[in-house]
């Protein structure tokens, strides 16, 4: 005796179900199917019907419920094709050559992309690696393709880098700064690795690309040198003043050390006093950095050139904003902070991708985004030592959930 159960439950297409059998002891449930015989074998390279061998069963995992583990024992045909040569007809909720269900393998990704690859491997009684084979195929098959031959309409893209682990296997990663989309993952961050991501650009969008943004990083610069002739280089206003917090962090020290004991107490944990704006201040933190100004001339100069800085961005041409950065350099060297005045040097040097901001005002906040978004995988995962899969969360990061990890359906 069968049971019938509708196929909009199990969705276990091509397959009725025999028995259902629960071991209440190791809390495990396996559903026995047998094959459909009103299905036809289908080859299934040719697409064509043919004739049955013989019947091949199969034992898969697929999604737990009511607590239990599940498993599924199916049968599939195995069709004559020749004398020689004999093929198993496909299966939609199975994958050739793997032992879970589609739904399963969609549910682990998905949880994959929240949680990490340990718990996951606790909470449903898998090896590690298994469950990160089944994500890295799964997104294999399932992430858009990231091919540069086929973009077209680019006007700025952002380039930065991000490592794998902590000083290991860094990536150069690029996004279309208009939408926001990730448009390529490179492993290295080499004048090469950005080189031959840009060769592969049809002529037409080299063309049309104005402005690339990037930190100051040399290689990326000769890069677009290279291959985008006609692209400005612009320095990030984020990565320009993190240049600046290292230099406010580095003078704070030698102040420090200069002080005496009230003006140590003073100076003691006033950093972020230092690099957050006043407005975000509240009135005692406010007081505070009035103290620390009002007693320590270098750091009360250092404030002041800090708030000189920001307005660079104000300008609205680039000559006006060139005229601006020569007179910030020139009060700077003034001072008697070296480290100030070696950042003063820095920001000379790139003086053309600072001031090119008035020209294409635009921020890599974007990446930054998604570059937390990296870290978190990073966290999550205490470092990944397979780098292509590396690259692959990467581009899932991009990538609206288009459907809840929570959805089993087939």
């Amino acid at each position: 005796m069968y049971i019938n159960i509708p196929n909009q439950i199990l969705a276990l297409k091509g397959q009725c179900v025999k028995e259902i059998l629960f071991n209440q002891e190791n809390k495990i449930i396996e559903i026995c199917c047998r094959r459909d015989k009103r299905k036809k074998p289908i080859d299934p390279e040719t697409g064509q019907p043919g004739r049955i061998n013989q019947y091949i069963k199969r034992k898969i995992a697929d999604i737990p419920f009511f607590g239990c583990r599940c498993f599924i024992e199916i049968e599939l045909a195995q069709v004559f094709i020749n004398r020689n040569e004999r093929r198993v007809e496909a299966c939609e909720f199975v994958d050739k050559g793997c032992f879970y269900t589609v739904r399963f393998c969609r549910l682990i990704s998905g949880l994959c992309r929240y949680v990490s690859i340990s718990t996951i491997a606790r909470h449903f009684g898998l090896r590690w690696e298994t469950v990160k084979n089944v994500d890295r195929d799964y997104l294999e098959e399932t992430l858009p393709a990231l091919d540069p031959s086929r973009l077209f309409n680019l006007k700025y893209i952002g380039v930065d880098e991000v490592a794998r682990a902590k000083g290991h296997d860094y990536m150069t990663v690029i996004y279309d700064l208009e939408t926001g989309g990730l448009i390529g993952v490179e492993k290295g961050r080499t004048t090469d690795v950005l080189s031959l991501f840009l060769k592969k650009l049809p002529d037409e969008t080299k063309l049309q690309i104005k402005a690339v943004a990037m930190d100051m990083g040399i290689p990326y610069q000769s890069a677009v040198k290279q291959e985008l002739p006609n692209a400005d280089i612009v320095f990030d206003r984020f990565h320009v003043m993190q240049n600046f917090s290292r230099a406010v962090k580095n003078q704070r020290r030698i102040e420090f050390r200069k002080a005496n004991r009230e003006g140590k107490e003073l100076i003691k944990g006033s950093l972020y006093l230092l690099l957050r704006n006043r407005e975000n201040l509240n009135d005692n933190q406010g007081g505070r950095l009035d103290a620390l100004l009002s007693v320590n001339k270098n750091l009360s100069e250092l404030y002041l050139l800090k708030e000189q800085l920001q307005t660079l961005w104000m300008a609205k041409t680039y000559e006006d904003m060139e005229s601006k950065l020569n007179h910030w350099c020139e009060m700077a060297d003034q001072t008697e902070m070296i480290y100030i005045k070696k950042f003063a040097q820095l920001l000379r040097r790139h003086c053309v991708g600072i001031c090119n901001y008035a020209k294409h005002p635009l921020t890599t906040a974007r990446i930054e985004a998604g570059n937390i978004a990296i870290g978190m995988i990073r966290k999550r995962a205490r470092g990944l030592c397979d780098t292509e899969y590396f690259k692959l969360k990467i581009r899932q990061t991009t990538q609206p959930d288009m459907e809840s990890m929570f959805y089993y359906a087939a």
